[in-house]
């Protein structure tokens, strides 16, 4: 898999790309990221990506130029099944859209920024759009984080134990159930007899059980 992320600020994926699961990825030839950095695009002497909008208003609008250059320069390069832009009014990002993502072989994240971009932009070249939660970040770059970690963690081989994202929260509208580990029994606090019975029936019928307590409980929306 390819993800190509278009950004004002490429330092801000160092941290998030250089560890855990996505380094692994990328050191196993899994995924590959590759950070653009918008102003490069830009035909403005002074590398300028926003301009003021139209009608009026406070704050500033991305410009059209940089970013169909940059689209335009990929989609030259490769065929893209999905050319996405990060935005708090997109729509609600979840683990069955992380799981259609894992699909695909290159994908473009758009971050945003300022008061948002051009809206020929978003008529014109994006195939979807996506907002991580109902609040607005200063820019694009977090969310894009969040999804590249989300979609590639599915990726075969990416995983220890493959079947571990199986039975991640979500993946079948349940939460997960309760986890527990040694010692049995610390300072009086036990672990459930059910999980030490060795019974595997048992054991997946309880995990299953509460798996529904717990969605009941915490996410309804999901049921």
């Amino acid at each position: 898999m390819r993800i190509d992320i278009i950004t004002i600020f490429p330092e801000m994926f160092e941290g998030p790309f250089s560890h855990s699961m996505i380094k692994r990825a990328q050191s196993k030839g899994l995924a590959e990221i590759h950070i653009h950095n918008l102003r490069d695009f830009s035909e403005n002497k002074h590398r300028k990506v926003d301009d003021y909008p139209f009608g009026g208003g406070a704050g500033m609008v991305m410009m059209i130029q940089p970013i169909a250059s940059c689209i335009e320069k990929l989609k030259s390069e490769r065929m893209y099944d999905e050319i996405i832009f990060m935005t708090p009014d997109g729509v609600l990002f979840d683990q069955p859209m992380a799981n259609k993502l894992s699909m695909a072989a290159n994908i473009i994240l758009m971050c945003g920024h300022y008061k948002g971009i051009d809206e020929r932009l978003r008529e014109h070249y994006f195939t979807s759009e996506i907002s991580i939660g109902s609040y607005v970040l200063t820019g694009g770059e977090l969310a894009a984080a969040v999804v590249s970690d989300a979609v590639i963690r599915l990726l075969p081989g990416v995983l220890s134990d493959e079947t571990s994202a199986l039975s991640d929260s979500f993946q079948d509208n349940l939460l997960s159930p309760p986890v527990y580990t040694r010692p049995s029994d610390y300072a009086g606090w036990v672990v459930p007899e059910v999980l030490m019975s060795g019974n595997d029936k048992e054991i997946r019928k309880w995990q299953y059980e509460k798996s529904v307590e717990r969605t009941k409980s915490r996410r309804p929306d999901l049921l």
